[in-house]
């Protein structure tokens, strides 16, 4: 593994009011250790997980892609602040990698191809062909297949979200290709069962107090779905009370 441990210094917390501090799972967890070349984080909304992603993200020096600020209508000044009290143990020393966040990558496709307009050898490194000449879910997969041929440190936040069943099973084809002899490292905050019935992957929970390994079929996630498909419709009429 390039990263042993993320560590939370809990007395560099600068608040207890505001999230994501006010979390009693980030404030109850101490550590966490990444004893597998594949890393999930799962929770339900809400819980911490794409939060603590994005600080182990700059705390690693990666840079994530922001796209386009907008105004808000409040703000929290503590949102983005969580990597001052992160520490990550390396196991032989900092590595690069890559941040991968759903919510802003048909920007990163858009300025992906202004750039190729002016030079277009900047597509070979997104799969040789335009994002946006592509469904969402080709885009995505075309990125995974080039970008993650790189060793190191990687890190997605909800990659599933534009992907087919049949194209999270080739994405999670990817990452275990991609894992295998030390090339890279994964942490990944999912919702997919898909995606988390990795042979050989780990997954921390964060709906659990600290923050806990579960095994797959422990999680909501798959208790969830399985008793949707072995009889929705009496599902859907027990989650509407009748």
């Amino acid at each position: 593994m390039h990263i042993s441990h993320v560590v939370l210094h809990h007395e560099r917390f600068p608040t207890a009011d505001h999230y994501p501090f006010c979390l009693p799972v980030l404030r109850q967890t101490e550590r966490l250790e990444l004893n597998a070349p594949i890393t999930f984080f799962v929770g339900e909304n809400g819980s911490g997980k794409s939060t603590l992603l994005r600080a182990i993200c700059r705390r690693c020096g990666i840079h994530i892609w922001e796209g386009m600020q907008r105004s808000r209508y409040t703000v929290n000044i503590y949102e983005n602040k969580l990597h001052r009290a992160t520490e990550i143990r390396w196991t032989n020393g900092h590595m690069p990698g890559s941040y991968f966040g759903s919510d802003v990558f048909r920007d990163y496709a858009r300025v992906m191809d202004e750039w190729a307009a002016a030079d277009p050898g900047q597509l070979q490194y997104v799969g040789g062909e335009s994002l946006l000449t592509q469904s969402h879910g080709q885009s995505l997969m075309a990125y995974f297949r080039t970008r993650y041929r790189v060793p190191g440190v990687h890190l997605m936040d909800e990659p599933e979200t534009a992907l087919s069943p049949a194209s999270q099973i080739d994405l999670l084809n990817l990452l275990t290709a991609m894992s295998e002899d030390g090339h890279a490292q994964f942490l990944i905050a999912t919702h997919s069962p898909i995606l988390l019935a990795c042979p050989d992957a780990k997954i921390l929970s964060f709906d659990r107090i600290p923050i806990a390994a579960i095994e797959y079929r422990q999680t909501n996630h798959f208790k969830l779905y399985r008793r949707f498909l072995q009889n929705p419709n009496a599902f859907i009429r027990h989650q509407n009370g009748t």
